[in-house]
């Protein structure tokens, strides 16, 4: 079909075919390859059966429990049907209600979520971070990149709350504190998302995080204000100011394409929950470190018991929950 002059004429069409079979092949790929490991399995079986070799019945057991996870990945893959899952995600938290607290909170889900990306295979990159005053993380945007992503992270965008004994208040009181999580899908380059220069405000500043001394000293940090929409984005992690407005002009593109999508869907939930604040009552999942320890999401009802696990990226089972849930119910 690619050596058909005629297939080239619309490149647009060419790039959804070419990517489609890309995906096609992939998924063929892996199927062809966990089939070639059961059959293996089957013959170390038998074999192990016959002769009554232990140490090939454990390995059979090791491989089994690999390809039980290999499937249930496969499992959630089959709830991911719209095309919007596929993409690349974006992804903001933002401390909320305790200060200290909360940015320190803030820190935690984004190690929490770049060990989820981690075990994923999904490529984290960081555009902007604005460290707490004291600890952790006042703010941070991240991309993940690979198969699947937003889908696999959607179901994260909400109110985070993190009940603990605060390692910052010398009495060992009970702290409750939030972030708000944002994932948005990475604005696919087939469509056109129209940013005139007119609406587009730049701003240059030094960068106030960690970087080094090139990246302090220098005007390399970028702010982009959209006009008519009031959206701002910021990078400020990259050493080359073209390169931090390259990366913040994604973003903004993200945004404006969310924004467009949740207007021709009608709905009157704004981009970024503005309605809702970020503090009790609003959130989606708790995090309960005392006086017992459970992860529960509120809006399926899972709970976890393992919160280090959790915390350390175990996010499977919430995401299994949640895309499982009737869509009338989120």
């Amino acid at each position: 079909m690619t050596g058909v002059p005629e297939f080239w004429e619309d490149q647009n069409r060419a790039a959804d075919i070419l990517r489609e079979r890309g995906a096609l092949l992939q998924a063929l790929q892996e199927w062809e390859q966990q089939t070639r490991r059961v059959e293996d399995l089957e013959v170390l079986l038998d074999l192990a059966l016959e002769e009554d070799d232990h140490r090939a019945l454990k390995e059979v057991a090791s491989e089994l429990a690999n390809l039980e996870g290999a499937f249930q990945d496969w499992e959630l893959r089959l709830l991911l049907g719209s095309e919007e899952d596929q993409k690349n995600a974006i992804i903001t938290i933002h401390a909320g209600a305790g200060g200290t607290e909360a940015q320190d909170w803030t820190e935690i889900l984004l190690r929490m979520y770049l060990r989820f990306a981690e075990r994923k295979a999904f490529k984290t990159e960081t555009i902007d971070l604005l460290p707490g005053d004291e600890a952790g993380v006042k703010s941070v945007t991240f991309t993940a990149s690979g198969p699947y992503a937003y889908g696999y992270l959607k179901s994260e965008s909400g109110i985070h709350r993190l009940v603990r004994i605060s390692p910052f208040d010398a009495s060992g009181r009970r702290h409750t504190s939030f972030a708000a999580v944002q994932v948005l899908p990475e604005a696919d380059d087939r469509i056109e998302i129209e940013i005139n220069d007119k609406d587009l405000r730049v701003d240059t500043f030094r960068a106030s995080g960690p970087g080094g001394q090139h990246v302090n000293k220098t005007s390399s940090a970028v702010r982009l204000t959209h006009l008519p929409t009031g959206i701002v984005v910021s990078s400020q992690t990259e050493r080359s100011q073209h390169r931090n407005r390259e990366l913040a002009m994604k973003v903004l593109r993200a945004r404006l394409y969310n924004l467009e999508k949740r207007k021709r869907q009608e709905k009157k939930q704004e981009l970024q929950d503005a309605q809702k604040e970020i503090a009790w009552g609003s959130q989606i999942r708790s995090y309960v470190l005392q006086p017992y320890r459970l992860v529960k999401d509120h809006r399926t009802k899972h709970e976890e018991g393992n919160v280090d696990a959790v915390l350390d990226g175990n996010l499977d089972p919430f995401v299994e929950a949640y895309l499982l849930h009737p869509e009338e119910e989120k």
